[in-house]
């Protein structure tokens, strides 16, 4: 087997929410390029499948966390990287102005949920992980953070301000772990091709909080970045896989914009 020009053969990467969309190409991307993946997701059940190693993982649970690092560590003996990719989107406001559709109103239920999944499991996992980066001197962490972090979005503003928060996380932790050799990396996406995740529920919350209707959503998108279209979800994979390798090595505390130039700069 040719060698990656990666070098991550043999490297151990975890990563959350890696059995669909976004996460589930840059399970792929790694496992290609040599990497042993661990997908740590709700929706799998633990065992090996198919040469990456499962661990059902619920990422605003500690003890579920703390578990899912150990039998990593367990079964290959280290941890190199960790890729905190799980998230979630509802598509809220902050006040039904118009009152036609109160169920996309901003509430508790919906906050707490978000910050769970965007904001504590990132926190959780990159604990867990950076324990045994420690001992190693040696790890990465990649948050998947997002273009609304950096610019805010109408009718995500909660989904903004926890992926703000990770981006905080990201320069914070740097400063605290550059010592003990730990990169801490965000990558940003912007508008990308739809995966299974982008339903119809999610785009008709998403048409009524833009106050556009739902086949003009993908309209809207394309005009508004420079490069005149969505972006891959093998272009975010292909970025995250260089983060992760030592070609990155003197890289941190930075988030990178993947968004086709769509941002106020």
């Amino acid at each position: 087997m040719q060698k990656s020009w990666t070098d991550l053969e043999g490297k151990v990467v975890i990563v959350t929410g890696g059995n669909s969309g976004i996460g589930q190409h840059i399970s792929n991307t790694l496992q290609q390029n040599g990497a042993k993946v661990v997908i740590a997701d709700l929706s799998v059940e633990t065992g090996d499948v198919d040469n990456f190693y499962h661990v059902k993982t619920d990422v605003t649970n500690k003890e579920s966390v703390e578990n899912m690092v150990q039998l990593t560590e367990e079964k290959f003996g280290r941890v190199d990287a960790l890729v905190n990719n799980a998230g979630v989107n509802l598509p809220r406001l902050l006040v039904d102005v118009k009152g036609e559709k109160p169920e996309y109103e901003l509430d508790e239920k919906s906050f707490d949920f978000m910050v769970n999944v965007n904001q504590k499991g990132p926190y959780l996992c990159a604990q867990a992980a950076s324990r045994r980066f420690i001992k190693q001197e040696k790890g990465v962490i990649v948050n998947i953070t997002s273009e609304a972090g950096m610019e805010g979005s109408a009718g995500q503003s909660i989904y903004s301000a926890t992926k703000g928060a990770l981006n905080g996380f990201t320069r914070s932790w740097a400063k605290e772990l550059g010592k003990y050799n730990i990169r801490v990396v965000g990558v940003a996406p912007g508008i990308n091709e739809k995966t299974g995740l982008t339903n119809d529920a999610y785009n008709e919350a998403l048409a009524y909080t833009r106050n556009v209707k739902v086949e003009d959503l993908e309209g809207n998108y394309t005009s508004s970045i420079p490069l005149g279209r969505v972006g891959k979800l093998d272009e975010i994979a292909d970025l995250v896989t260089y983060l992760v390798s030592d070609h990155s090595s003197y890289i941190t505390g930075t988030t990178i914009n993947i968004s086709g130039g769509k941002s106020r700069g």
